[in-house]
C-alpha cells in the first residue's frame, strides 16, 4: 500500500489538478499531472467513478492494485508532482498485474514524470 504522504488529502486538491493538468490518455485510463513545488515528495490519487464500476469492493480492488504499481515504481518517478490515475474502463479488474504494470509505465514515461 502507498505511504500516507504520498496520497492526496482533500478534495481542493483534486479540483486545482482537475482544472491546470496536463493529461495523457489512454483507452483504459488516464493519468492528469501538475508539478507542485511546495511538496518534497509526489502525491497520487486513484479514482474510479461508480459509472464504471458499481461496486465499491470492486473499485477498491482496482484501487489497491494501482496503488501498488505506483508503490513499486515510486523510486523512479520525479519528485513534487501530483498525479491522479483515472480509470475509465471496468476491464482494469480482470487484468493481469503486469498488463495494469505495462500499462501505468507506459503513461507514466509518456508524460516525462521518470527521473
Amino acid at each position: 500500500m502507498l505511504t500516507h504522504r504520498h496520497r492526496f488529502h482533500g478534495h481542493g486538491s483534486l479540483r486545482y489538478l482537475y482544472q491546470n493538468g496536463d493529461a495523457v490518455r489512454s483507452r483504459l485510463m488516464t493519468v492528469k499531472y501538475i508539478a507542485n513545488p511546495r511538496r518534497k515528495h509526489s502525491r497520487f490519487a486513484v479514482v474510479i467513478s461508480k459509472k464504471v464500476l458499481k461496486s465499491a469492493v470492486r473499485r477498491n480492488r482496482v484501487r489497491r492494485r494501482v496503488y501498488e504499481v505506483i508503490r513499486a515504481e515510486l523510486p523512479m518517478l520525479k519528485d513534487n508532482h501530483d498525479i491522479a490515475l483515472i480509470i475509465v474502463t471496468a476491464d482494469f479488474l480482470h487484468m493481469e498485474y503486469k498488463s495494469i504494470q505495462n500499462e501505468v509505465k507506459r503513461l507514466f514515461s509518456q508524460a516525462n514524470l521518470y527521473k
